[in-house]
């Protein structure tokens, strides 16, 4: 299968929602170990999209490969003139076919066509793949600090890019 049999779409059709919850819930617990806490604030992230987004400046893609949802990813509005890129995420299934960089790219041009001057996005150092993906974009590291979260002990990464 090659990379132009998967598209990227609005978030939006039934069951959307709950997949991009499910998904980070049980590939974060298989790859990484963490708990069911992980889970509930990706939760707690897509009911505040779903019941007050912006949508002139904020929105979410999935990415689907013969029609199964494989991956997404979110913009929403930080202090401004910041957006956000939250729960970037790749399936298995999905993986191999340059998704995470199209639904970076999306997510970026969209934030620059929304007129955001700035992206800024919170990762940990576990998620080795996202930080090439980031890297790659010119996203720079801005912050690191370690806590425990999620039933591990992590180092919170801040990276930011100038949309300008």
């Amino acid at each position: 299968m090659s990379a132009s049999e998967a598209v990227i779409r609005r978030l939006g059709q039934p069951g959307d929602l709950g997949w991009v919850i499910a998904a980070h819930g049980e590939i974060y617990a298989g790859e990484f170990g963490w708990d069911p806490s992980f889970e509930a604030l990706v939760a707690r992230i897509v009911a505040d999209f779903a019941s007050s987004h912006d949508a002139e400046r904020e929105a979410a893609w999935l990415a689907e490969v013969d029609g199964r949802r494989v991956g997404c990813v979110f913009c929403v509005a930080g202090p401004e003139p910041t957006a956000q890129l939250r729960l970037l995420l790749v399936h298995p299934d999905g993986r191999g076919h340059g998704l995470g960089g199209r639904l970076v790219d999306t997510c970026l041009e969209f934030a620059r066509d929304a007129g955001y001057r700035t992206m800024r996005l919170w990762t940990n150092d576990p998620l080795t793949a996202a930080r090439a993906i980031y890297l790659s974009r010119g996203f720079t590291l801005v912050d690191e600090e370690a806590h425990h979260s999620f039933g591990v002990e992590l180092i919170g990464q801040t990276y930011q890019i100038d949309l300008s």
